[in-house]
């Protein structure tokens, strides 16, 4: 198995408004492991996403549980990637109290498909300190599939949020090329 510094690392983030464009990059500020290649939802293909052993994803839920429009559009083609011997790593905005039926949900569509077809999901947030009524974006009764922000109502957080997140995916990245190796 590869080292963490031989890791292939990519992060497909989409944004409509701006807020997962600069919660992506004040991530990327700080994330110093590896190198890290960023690629906008607008630009990615079903290619891009087998360059990379390692993945980040970033992306806004809107409205009623929508993925944002970018990721809607290429929905179909997501569902037709092979996740196999992936490791994932997702971060989702939302509002959880103006949208508390749908708060994450984009983390949940995506979080499926991606086991589903394989994939590894690590980074994954304790939904303790938020409130909202339902989210497709639990894996569980614990747990998000990912890093869960709320800009609006929780920006005091964000950068604490973001900065233990890291530190928890660095931690279960270097597990898995641990138990991989063995």
């Amino acid at each position: 198995m590869k080292s963490i510094k031989e890791l292939s690392v990519g992060l497909f983030f989409g944004s409509d408004t701006g807020s997962t464009e600069e919660i992506t990059q004040h991530f990327t500020n700080q994330w110093k492991l590896t190198e890290l290649k960023v690629i906008e939802a607008t630009d990615m293909t079903v290619e891009d996403y087998g360059d990379f052993d390692f993945i980040f994803i970033g992306l806004p839920t809107w409205y009623d549980g929508d993925l944002q429009s970018d990721f809607e559009d290429f929905y179909e083609q997501f569902l037709t990637i092979d996740f196999t011997g992936k490791i994932v790593a997702m971060y989702g905005l939302g509002d959880q109290y103006g949208y508390d039926e749908f708060f994450v949900d984009g983390l949940g569509i995506l979080g499926e498909a991606i086991i589903k077809n394989g994939g590894k999901i690590i980074g994954m947030w304790p939904i303790e300190g938020y409130e909202f009524t339902e989210s497709k974006g639990q894996f569980n009764d614990e747990l998000f599939y990912g890093l869960a922000i709320d800009e609006d109502n929780q920006m005091d957080q964000t950068e604490s949020r973001i900065q233990r997140w890291i530190t928890q995916v660095e931690e279960e990245l270097k597990s898995c090329l641990a138990e991989a190796s063995t």
